[in-house]
Parts: structure tokens; C-alpha cells; sequence
């Protein structure tokens, strides 16, 4: 018999500081039901279709990558690096700007 049912590729996991806090979900929080669904959605993408590129996924170097998520009323960008088997989740923010902001970058190579 054949499993219909599609396999994770990769598991998704937030990256969690010394203190217990995880600053990727706690700003997923933040965000609006829609917002959160719609990443959500994209993240479950690249957890099922891993490894992809553009339009969704883009690496930015250093090991570091963005899922690259559309609303209506902007964009938002959630920056992960790969660990073995793990897509670990590191920064979210909303983009104000074409480029992608240096300091949302640096933030994410400190957590990897």
C-alpha cells in the first residue's frame, strides 16, 4: 500500500536563548490571525518541500536563509538556518524596505 499522506522533510523549531525565551514565536504572536496563517502555510511548504529556492526561500549567507511571506498589506520575513534535520527558526520581522535590513541579519547569525 502507498502513503498518500506527504512526509516532513524537515521539522521546524524555534531557537531558544538561555533564558527560556523564543524571540521568532514570541513575534509570530504578535502578529495578526492572518499574518500568522500565512506563515505558517509557507513555513509547512518549506518543512514538506525542502530543499527550495525563490520565490519562497532565499539564502542570504553565512548559513542563514529566509522564508519570504506576502500579505495583502506587506511583507514578512522569517530568517532560519538548517540543522541536521531541523529548519530552526531564528528571527521574524516585517519588511519595511526592499534589502533586507542588516541588523535582522546580523541578529539571525548571532542565534545560528
Amino acid at each position: 500500500m502507498i502513503d498518500s499522506h506527504p512526509r516532513k522533510i524537515v521539522s521546524v523549531v524555534f531557537w531558544k536563548a538561555a533564558n527560556g525565551n523564543e524571540p521568532a514565536r514570541n513575534w509570530l504572536k504578535s502578529l495578526t490571525k492572518n499574518q500568522r496563517k500565512i506563515i505558517g502555510e509557507d513555513v509547512k511548504t518549506v518543512e514538506m518541500g525542502w530543499p527550495l529556492g525563490l520565490p519562497l526561500v532565499k539564502h542570504l549567507g553565512k548559513g542563514i536563509w529566509e522564508v519570504r511571506s506576502s500579505f495583502r498589506n506587506g511583507i514578512a520575513r522569517i530568517l532560519f538556518k538548517m540543522h541536521e534535520n531541523e529548519m530552526v527558526l531564528l528571527h521574524g520581522f516585517i519588511k519595511k524596505s526592499q534589502k533586507t535590513p542588516s541588523q535582522a541579519l546580523e541578529i539571525a547569525i548571532k542565534r545560528a
